[in-house]
C-alpha cells in the first residue's frame, strides 16, 4: 500500500511539472495569436504591412533571470525579411519601442526602410532611443505619442569596463597626459571614425525631407554628443528640429503594446485601475 501511495505521489509530481511547463507555452502561443490579429486589424485599416520591434525586459523561462532586449542582428534579419516580403509600393507601418542597440543592425534597418518605395510610417508610443531614433529618421512620417521621446544617436564605445560616449573619449585625449598607453590612443581613433560614420548615416537619412544645410545641422546636433546619450527629445523638440513628426497615434497601437507585457515575475512598481475614466461634469452642470 505504501508503494502504491509513493507511486501516486510521484505521478502527481510529474503531472504538476508537465503542467508548469506547458501552460506558459500555451499562454505564449495565445498571446502571439492576439498580437497577430491586432496587426491584421491595423493592416486592414491602413492597407499596409505592420512590423513591430518592441524591446522590453523579459525573463528567461524556468530560471526566471531578467534579460534586457536591444536591437541586434537577429532583429535586422527579421525586419529585412519582412521588407522583402512586402510589395514595393505597399506602405510599411513600424511600431517601435526600444532603448537602442547595435549600430550595424540599426543602420541596416534604417537603410532598408529608406530604400522602400512605399510610404514608411514609424509609430513611437513610448520611446525610441539611440539606434531606435536612427531607424525613425528613415521614415516618411513619425507618429509620436505626445509624451513619447526620441534620443541622440552619438556612438558609445567601450568593452568590459563599460561604455563611454565617443565624444567624451576625444575630449579626454585633448588633455595632456604623457602616460597614455597605445590602447587609449587606438580607442580615440575608433571614436573619431564612429562619430564620422554615424554623422554620414544620419545626414543621408535626413536629406530627403530637409535641405542639405538643415540635414547637416541636425546630423551634427544628434551625433556630436551635445547631450547625454539618454537625453529625451520630446515631441515638441522633435517638431522644432524639423523632423516629420505628428501626434496622430492610433488607439490600435496602444492596444498592440498591451499585448507585449512586462515580466510578471516581480511585484509591479506601478499600479492603477485599468479602466478609462470619463471626466465628471462640474457641479450644477448636469449629471
Amino acid at each position: 500500500m505504501a508503494i502504491l501511495d509513493s507511486i501516486g505521489i510521484i505521478d502527481l509530481l510529474w503531472i504538476f511539472i508537465l503542467i508548469s511547463i506547458f501552460i506558459p507555452l500555451v499562454q505564449k502561443r495565445m498571446l502571439l495569436s492576439r498580437r497577430q490579429r491586432m496587426m491584421r486589424t491595423i493592416e486592414a485599416q491602413r492597407s499596409s504591412r505592420v512590423i513591430s520591434m518592441i524591446h522590453r525586459q523579459e525573463v528567461m523561462s524556468f530560471f526566471g533571470f531578467p534579460i534586457a532586449r536591444y536591437i541586434d542582428i537577429e532583429d535586422s534579419e527579421a525586419v529585412l525579411r519582412a521588407i522583402r516580403m512586402t510589395p514595393p509600393e505597399m506602405p510599411i507601418d513600424l511600431v517601435l519601442h526600444t532603448p537602442g542597440g547595435l549600430v550595424l543592425a540599426a543602420e541596416q534597418i534604417a537603410c532598408a526602410l529608406k530604400r522602400h518605395r512605399g510610404k514608411v510610417t514609424v509609430f513611437i508610443p513610448h520611446y525610441a532611443m539611440s539606434g531606435g531614433s536612427l531607424i525613425a529618421m528613415a521614415a516618411d512620417e513619425i507618429v509620436m505619442d505626445p509624451n513619447a521621446v526620441l534620443g541622440p544617436v552619438d556612438p558609445q564605445l567601450g568593452g568590459v569596463q563599460g561604455y563611454y560616449p565617443a565624444t567624451s573619449i576625444l575630449k579626454a585625449l585633448e588633455q595632456p597626459n604623457p602616460n597614455r598607453d597605445d590602447s587609449t590612443l587606438i580607442l580615440g581613433d575608433i571614436a573619431r571614425k564612429a562619430i564620422d560614420q554615424v554623422y554620414q548615416t544620419v545626414y543621408s537619412l535626413l536629406l530627403e525631407h530637409n535641405t542639405p544645410e538643415k540635414a547637416r545641422e541636425l546630423a551634427k546636433m544628434l551625433s556630436e554628443g551635445r547631450w547625454t546619450h539618454d537625453y529625451p527629445i520630446d515631441y515638441e523638440q522633435a517638431k522644432e528640429m524639423g523632423l516629420p513628426v505628428n501626434d496622430m497615434m492610433l488607439k490600435e497601437v496602444y492596444e498592440l503594446m498591451n499585448l507585449y507585457p512586462q515580466s510578471g515575475m516581480r511585484r509591479p512598481s506601478v499600479e492603477f485601475i485599468p479602466t478609462p475614466y470619463t471626466p465628471s461634469a462640474p457641479p450644477g452642470k448636469g449629471k
